[in-house]
């Protein structure tokens, strides 16, 4: 290869982006965010997440974006799906706990609002995000 050519090698290659969703459920109850006017898809209805940074494990992810997004302490459980966006970013599922005591409070910078929803008023709202749909789809 001559010295002014660049090698484009698999691991020289932009690596997929990763991100990670929280499942809470209580109730029969679902926890979902509508997304503030500052983030990507404004206004939609999804369950709390984002992106995995660099370093960092799926679990540690997740606590921290719920931190993040509706500053509560949770306590991951089980891996229970994985897709990928339109967009080709890897979405890992999890399942996670609450810690009790523990105050649901919106970032207005990442969150409009929090709901508890059942499953079915999920699926008939017309905000909901697609990735959203398809997991509750899933079975």
């Amino acid at each position: 290869m001559k010295q002014n050519q660049k090698s484009h090698a698999p691991s020289q290659q932009r690596q997929q982006r990763e991100g990670v969703v929280a499942v809470i459920e209580q109730n029969d109850l679902f926890l979902v965010i509508q997304r503030s006017q500052h983030v990507v898809a404004p206004g939609k209805l999804c369950f709390p997440g984002g992106g995995i940074e660099a370093g960092e494990s799926q679990p540690v992810a997740l606590c921290r974006e719920l931190i993040e997004e509706v500053a509560v302490k949770v306590n991951p459980g089980e891996k229970l799906w994985e897709s990928v966006t339109t967009a080709k970013t890897r979405i890992h599922w999890w399942s996670a706990v609450i810690i009790k005591g523990e105050v649901l409070r919106a970032n207005p910078k990442e969150v409009a609002h929090i709901f508890w929803m059942t499953k079915r008023q999920l699926l008939e709202h017309e905000d909901l995000l697609p990735g959203n749909r398809d997991f509750l789809n899933r079975n």
